[in-house]
């Protein structure tokens, strides 16, 4: 089993930034890709964010030109730089991992890192 453990979120004021933390641990073959999602009460799980393996990069319109994903493969480690915070950025943050792992791919989650943009 593969786990996803996210860190970096917290209360902000508008405007400010934030940076968020998703370390993978557990065995690890192949990264088909990585994402972020965020989700409030009420509302679907939304991606916000995703990095494949190769590197490319695609995000949400309402956060592209604020937020940079990104992945350090050394570490196994990904990251999502939060520029230019709005209260509708309020949500809540997962991490998300395609991985294959012992000859299946298959997706995991984090147990989600709160990020509340004050107005």
């Amino acid at each position: 089993q593969v786990q996803l453990v996210e860190s970096g979120g917290g209360l902000v004021q508008a405007g400010g930034s934030l940076r968020l933390s998703c370390a993978a641990s557990g065995t690890i073959f192949s990264t088909y890709s990585m994402a972020w999602y965020r989700q409030t009460p009420g509302k679907q799980r939304e991606l916000v964010a995703l990095v494949l393996g190769r590197g490319t990069t695609d995000y949400a319109d309402s956060v592209r030109g604020r937020f940079t994903i990104s992945r350090d493969s050394a570490r196994n480690t990904l990251y999502l730089q939060m520029n230019a915070l709005k209260p509708d950025d309020t949500a809540v943050y997962y991490c998300n991992g395609r991985f294959r792992t012992y000859g299946v791919t298959e997706d995991y989650w984090g147990q989600g890192t709160q990020v509340t943009v004050s107005s």
